[in-house]
């Protein structure tokens, strides 16, 4: 005979968006999930808030093979309230955070109800935040602020010149100029979009241009400009980025939007001292992690993140990837995963 616990294990039934893929079909459908069919972790957490970042948009879509196992339930990010632990750091009621570790790729994600995850995956979520806003930087804001640690790790100073900061209208990159401006920088935004220059500028950009001047192949070495940069973008955009980069600068890369190649000469690195800073977010330590949303909790204008930030329902995830990957997308897309 079930026991009261294996019966109310059985019934905690919650929406969530499942990926599925037999042979060539692919189907993308929020469903219900019994909670007895998440996979293993030391945590059960139920989510408040999820968000749609650049690789869900491509795992929703089918887009680039992001998923590593089917099903998945889709989502890289979420935030929300311990409900179970065997894990020593976390206890039931703790709020926390959830970026990257394969989330979303190889293990069941956040766009959904609940989530079963490890323990030592999870961040503590800020006192200053809430989840959605917490969710409102995501992986996208928190990359952006690994971004602009590293230029100031390499040496790059507010007297130093401009900074670019490319995919402007992205999250990453509106995030980025959010936080560099803040800060004291310079920042130009390069972006598609112009009819958001005055968004742009109201996040601290003191400048914007056409991402055309970057996205065809120029020469390897171009006239000085940029005394830092941070890149979303990749392929040509950032091969230019690289050559007009000052001596000694630095451009920080997280990003493939335009493309993963990099046709590149290495004449920026050799000639003029440029320091490419390669930028991950996935597996970071935990140490890392921590000081990241902690510099977020004290440095980023959260009256900045109310405007770069749409919310929208679980149901409207799937329609809102492919807004994303077609470039309709203006900052941050938080998803209300509790409704």
């Amino acid at each position: 005979m079930p026991t009261t616990a294996n019966i109310r294990k059985e019934s905690a039934v919650f929406k969530g968006l499942l990926l599925e893929k037999t042979g060539d079909a692919f189907s993308a459908q929020v469903k219900d999930i019994g909670e007895a069919s998440l996979p293993l972790g030391d945590v059960l957490v139920r989510l408040e808030h999820s968000t749609l970042n650049y690789k869900d948009a491509l795992a929703i879509c089918n887009k680039s093979p992001i998923v590593r196992k089917w099903p998945m339930v889709a989502g890289i990010d979420g935030a929300g309230v311990v409900e179970e632990s065997n894990h020593p750091a976390w206890k039931p009621g703790d709020k926390v955070i959830l970026n990257g570790f394969g989330v979303g790729e190889s293990h069941w994600g956040c766009l959904a109800g609940k989530a079963r995850l490890k323990g030592d995956w999870l961040v503590r979520l800020p006192d200053a935040f809430t989840p959605r806003q917490a969710m409102a930087i995501g992986t996208a804001g928190y990359t952006a602020m690994l971004c602009c640690q590293a230029l100031e790790r390499f040496g790059v100073t507010k007297g130093q010149g401009e900074i670019l900061v490319t995919g402007a209208s992205g999250g990453v990159g509106s995030i980025a100029i959010a936080i560099l401006a803040g800060w004291g920088y310079d920042v130009v935004a390069s972006t598609g979009k112009l009819q958001e220059a005055d968004f742009l500028k109201s996040l601290g950009a003191k400048a914007v241009v056409d991402r055309s001047e970057y996205s065809q192949p120029g020469k390897p070495l171009q006239k000085e400009r940029w005394a830092g940069a941070v890149d979303s973008v990749g392929s040509h955009t950032l091969v230019n980025v690289c050559a007009q980069t000052r001596y000694r600068g630095v451009v920080a890369a997280c990003g493939l939007a335009q493309g993963m190649d990099f046709p590149a000469t290495v004449a920026p690195f050799i000639l003029r001292g440029v320091v490419l800073a390669g930028v991950d977010s996935v597996y970071q330590p935990l140490a890392v992690r921590e000081a990241a949303w902690a510099k977020l909790a004290t440095d980023l204008d959260r009256t900045k993140l109310d405007a770069i930030t749409t919310e929208i329902g679980l149901d409207q995830a799937i329609g809102a990837a492919g807004d994303l990957l077609a470039g309709k997308v203006r900052g941050r897309l938080v998803v209300n995963v509790s409704g």
